[in-house]
């Protein structure tokens, strides 16, 4: 069992010699939870995203997952609630982005250079809301390329920043409405494919307003 996991042992969905598959809470850095859990960090989750993360047991198996997630053989998805009513229901962004690392904030610009890089997602809007006289959006988004605040900046810039998410561009107040809820890759040392899924609270805004069309276990 991995270390120092408090109660919130539910929230490991696999274990074995090699892996660690859990659900990072909301409000943790994912190279502080590594250490806090006792393991090697493969990818990363911003730290007001939840959600399912694999981390290493071992410096082979770190080494083995990241290599996979340096040429994209590791699928992640995840649902967000978006601000407005998106006019196109599903399709592809794709932007040039520049993170500013001093200011920790990442930027829309119109073509290549020095420390930009190509950013890629496809998504899907499942469902719409009202709250408080506002239209949002519920959408599925599958990342192809995985860049510093990729999907918090892609639609922000689209006027259609995630609930919650200040820094690009919501009025509405709270938890960063963005959570990995799927994802795919092979086992480090046995080869198997494997699959994770989690939600978050169905019961918390505002997942709760969509809680007929969040996406069930694959």
């Amino acid at each position: 069992m991995i270390k120092n996991f408090k109660d919130d042992i539910k929230r490991i969905l696999f274990e074995d010699n090699d892996i660690i598959v859990c659900v990072k809470p909301v409000g943790k850095d994912s190279e502080g939870f590594a250490k806090e859990i006792g393991c090697f960090p493969v990818h990363r989750l911003d730290k007001p995203v939840g959600g399912v993360m694999v981390f290493a047991k071992t410096k082979k198996a770190a080494a083995v997952l990241s290599d996979a997630v340096a040429k994209g053989q590791v699928s992640k998805k995840y649902i967000a609630v978006l601000c407005g009513d998106i006019a196109e229901k599903s399709g592809e962004l794709r932007d040039f982005l520049y993170h500013d690392v001093r200011a920790n904030k990442t930027f829309v610009v119109k073509k290549e250079r020095k420390g930009v890089k190509e950013a890629v997602l496809k998504y899907n809007i499942v469902g719409s809301a009202e709250h408080k006289g506002q239209t949002v959006s519920l959408g599925e988004i599958e990342l192809i390329t995985g860049r510093s605040h990729q999907i918090r900046v892609q639609f922000g810039s689209r006027k259609n920043p995630l609930w919650g998410d200040g820094k690009y561009g919501s009025r509405i107040n709270g938890e960063i409405a963005l959570f990995s809820h799927c994802l795919e890759f092979y086992h480090p040392t046995g080869g198997e494919k494997m699959v994770f899924n989690a939600l978050p609270c169905e019961k918390e805004l505002p997942w709760a307003l969509f809680a007929e069309n969040l996406p069930g276990e694959n």
